[in-house]
């Protein structure tokens, strides 16, 4: 109640939409950071006529309604899934980052096309979130000028009025930030207030804006500027009272008045004349700019050129050993010419991730190509995993993108936050996570994962790649980008590895696949990424003392697990026991193997050979465990870990 003045403000006035067609691309972004104040949303969307009836809003945070507790963007009008505070707001710095980089690179003089603006409402919570430090510092960077933000100052959280435990200057720590600021200080009342904050706002295009918005949390309620009414229905007096002071029937529920719907149906009726004055202007650029016109549209669309995988390079046996970070980088600059919708960066490890192809320009605040410009498609994220993940979710939630980011793997556990919500809302996002290992080597544990793969792993919907070589490397760049409702975490070595005889990009592509057969194995390994090698040379151990082995590569379970059953049990076959070998926790590898051997410890600073051995990750050292593998289950019947009882 505290935010409905703002809401209707902005939806009323300023934000311009459909909701016939909710995602014109024409369209002004919106995005709820405080998403517990969902209800808010969800009403704004029913009252413009938005697809959210008033059954939607009967049945909310009810089972199966289609208006959950926080807002999900599988709703028609929710841009971005939000509700861990800072997500939303970092993600509008992502949404405000795609539309000038689009807009720089397709608009043309008389030809605005890409010109909407990114509006987004956080509270005391998001500030307190150091997500959102790193996005809006970033934003103040870049000069995002069309990305505007309503601070909702109510001074109430969860454990009560915030001077328990927050009592900075926001704006000033904005402004510092390099922020254009505001204040409207009458947030209950004050409309005309807040339409005067918004239209300087606008007039403001060198940097991103905030408003600070001070409101009465619960405002008219006899629970107002409290933290009871955060989260808890009022009582049934206090909505008595409540209707009679704002002039409703307290008998009536869910009632809106005629002169509401024809005042917002105005607002509607403009919004779907201005999508057709935008058609209109497409229709005109298509003719002058063809070319240009034909490429936005496709990648409106999210189609991928034709053809665009041809250029994944494939490898034998006869080339080199290479870090697969290298072979990373391999494709990145082989494939970013012919799929324009990349845009990619790294926090601060460029050198060392290799994610930024060769004549590629920095997308910066700058008029100068050479420095960078807006259309650049590298950008510098500085040390900001967490922001970082949450700015590729607004950039993947705007369209026509496909965003990659790159830190070394156990620094992707910063940004688990984001991780998580990529795959819930389903966004299309990259993380070239390289170090996957103790293969790092020297930096010792502080940046060895080990419990990192099965921490991301667990997470649903999500792609996790460890490629063993080259065309595993390309496979799962492959699938990474063709598989545009699932994110991908691609982790690769710091270390050489050797490309393997039996590898392809088509095998890898399925998940997993056999790459050492053997007629009648007494064993299988199955490996990922840098062992997966270690166990080719272990088999070799073994046939010296005459056991029969075989090598199961396995670079993603999410893609392995989505092959038809007869398939997965080709690979893991009943009759035979498998050993599974990867140099992380073994939690998670009992779905696919008898028996395990990992590392559930922290890893050690050394050599990356010598940490190597140490831990026993030799052809010798599998091969002992594979050996006592076969004799443990020697003379039993052995099922396939795949066969479950439901």
């Amino acid at each position: 109640m505290g935010l409905a003045p703002l809401g209707h403000v902005l939806f009323k006035n300023f934000l311009n939409f459909n909701p016939k067609n909710p995602k014109w691309a024409g369209r002004d972004r919106f995005v709820l950071s405080n998403g517990h104040a969902c209800v808010l949303l969800y009403s704004l969307l029913h009252l413009f006529g938005y697809d959210v009836t008033l059954d939607d809003l009967k049945n909310f945070r009810q089972l199966g309604s289609r208006t959950p507790g926080h807002p999900e963007n599988d709703l028609c009008g929710v841009e971005v899934t939000t509700g861990p505070l800072g997500q939303g707001i970092a993600n509008a710095v992502g949404l405000a980052l795609a539309e000038s980089q689009l807009a720089a690179t397709f608009n043309k003089p008389g030809y605005d096309l890409i010109d909407n603006y990114t509006y987004a409402i956080f509270g005391d919570g998001c500030m307190q979130e150091g997500v959102a430090s790193e996005a809006m510092s970033l934003a103040g960077h870049l000069k995002l000028g069309k990305l505007i933000a309503f601070y909702d100052d109510n001074h109430i959280t969860i454990d009560g009025d915030t001077n328990v435990s927050f009592t900075e200057d926001v704006l000033k720590r904005l402004e510092a930030y390099g922020w254009h600021t505001i204040w409207v200080k009458d947030g209950n009342t004050d409309l005309a207030g807040i339409t005067a904050a918004i239209e300087e706002a606008k007039k403001v295009t060198d940097k991103p804006s905030v408003i600070k918005v001070t409101t009465t949390i619960g405002y008219g309620s006899k629970q107002q500027g409290t933290h009871s009414v955060h989260g808890a229905a009022l009582k049934k007096d206090d909505i008595v009272q409540l209707k009679e002071q704002f002039g409703f029937d307290p008998e009536q529920n869910f009632v809106i008045p005629k002169e509401v719907t024809e005042l917002y149906a105005q607002t509607v009726k403009a919004g779907a004349e201005r999508e057709v004055e935008w058609n209109n202007l497409l229709s005109k650029y298509s003719k002058e700019f063809p070319e240009l016109a034909s490429e936005l549209t496709r990648r409106l669309k999210g189609e991928l050129p034709a053809g665009w995988e041809k250029k994944l390079p494939t490898y034998s046996t006869s080339d080199p050993a290479i870090a697969s970070r290298k072979l990373s980088e391999t494709v990145l600059t082989d494939i970013f010419e012919v799929l324009p919708e990349l845009i990619g960066g790294s926090a601060d490890l460029t050198g060392s991730n290799l994610t930024r192809p060769k004549d590629i320009n920095d997308y910066q605040p700058t008029q100068d190509p050479a420095s960078g410009d807006y259309t650049g498609r590298y950008i510098r994220y500085g040390v900001r995993e967490h922001g970082m993940g949450a700015v590729m979710n607004g950039i993947a939630a705007y369209g026509a993108f496909i965003p990659y980011g790159g830190t070394f793997l156990n620094f992707v556990s910063y940004a688990a936050g984001a991780v998580r919500l990529s795959a819930l809302s389903h966004h299309h996002v990259i993380w070239v996570a390289t170090h996957d290992s103790i293969g790092l080597g020297e930096d010792g544990p502080t940046h060895q994962p080990i419990e990192t793969l099965a921490h991301f792993r667990a997470i649903p919907n999500l792609q996790v790649w460890r490629p063993a070589d080259g065309n595993e490397t390309s496979a799962a760049y492959f699938k990474a980008i063709t598989n545009s409702h699932s994110p991908s975490i691609i982790c690769l070595s710091r270390q050489n590895l050797p490309q393997l005889e039996g590898s392809s990009v088509e095998k890898a592509s399925k998940g997993g696949y056999t790459l050492v057969e053997a007629e009648n194995p007494d064993v299988l390994i199955v490996s990922t990424g840098s062992e997966v090698y270690i166990a080719v040379d272990a088999v070799k151990e073994l046939a010296k003392e005459g056991i029969k082995a075989g090598v199961i590569s396995l670079p993603d379970w999410h893609t392995f697990n989505q092959q038809p059953q007869e398939y997965r049990l080709s690979v893991f076959p009943d009759g035979v026991p498998i050993l599974s070998a990867e140099v992380m926790s073994t939690s998670g590898w009992q779905a696919y193997s008898h028996q395990q051997f990992g590392i559930n410890r922290f890893g050690a600073s050394g050599p990356y050979q010598d940490v190597y051995k140490y831990f026993e990750f030799t052809p010798e050292g599998i091969a002992k465990r594979a050996k006592a593998t076969a004799e443990y289950y020697k003379g039993q019947t052995v099922k396939s870990p795949l066969h479950k009882a439901f």
